[in-house]
């Protein structure tokens, strides 16, 4: 008799209580890992859509309780209720996706911030906005302090583009996963960046 590994066999009793915890609706997040050229991404989906995407530096343990305050305390690992994201983000990383077909769960996010992000969403692949144009487009063009604080605190990083938005006079700004990530999405994205050929 041949016995599964045992990291096989708690990924496979993982999976089924993440299962079972979702059909009794005791689930109301689902969290894994998605691969990326910056290391595994963990990633957060409820209902309503992704609530997260933390970049391998974040404390997993902190990104789980921020989640556990925020949304639920009712979070499960389950590689199934992930799968959507992950393979959006593995074709997106491949560059054969340009658009996320995944919901938003945004949340945990409130007021103008909220507005923000949902502006900037609708920033087409390999297009920028300025931090003006977005507090324009939420409703607060004097906003654009606001609206850069908005999107350095965005909890749904690539996704929610916020690396496609850069200072109005042409130079970068920062990025919640740093500028050197900033400049690998938007050279992926065919963006043409001014000092580099």
């Amino acid at each position: 008799m041949q016995r599964e590994p045992f990291e096989e066999r708690s990924r496979l009793a993982s999976t089924r209580l993440a299962e079972a915890a979702g059909q009794a609706g005791l689930l109301d997040v689902a969290y894994g890992y998605a691969d990326s050229p910056f290391g595994p991404l963990l990633v957060a989906v409820t209902p309503r859509g992704l609530a997260r995407v933390a970049y391998p530096e974040r404390d997993e343990e902190e990104t789980l309780e921020r989640l556990a305050v925020e949304i639920s305390p009712r979070i499960l690992e389950s590689g199934s209720a992930t799968g959507q994201i992950r393979r959006e983000l593995e074709e997106y990383f491949e560059g054969r996706r340009k658009v996320f077909s995944i919901g938003v769960d945004l949340s945990a996010v409130r007021g103008f911030g909220r507005e923000v992000l949902r502006q900037t969403a609708r920033i087409p692949f390999g297009s920028v906005a300025t931090y003006r144009d977005m507090a324009t487009r939420a409703g607060s063009p004097r906003a654009t302090r606001a609206a850069g604080n908005a999107l350095g605190a965005n909890p749904i990083p690539i996704v929610v583009p916020c690396h496609r938005v850069v200072r109005t006079g042409g130079g970068l700004g920062g990025y919640t996963g740093g500028v050197e990530r900033k400049v690998a999405l938007l050279e992926l994205e065919g963006v043409e960046l001014p000092g580099r050929a």
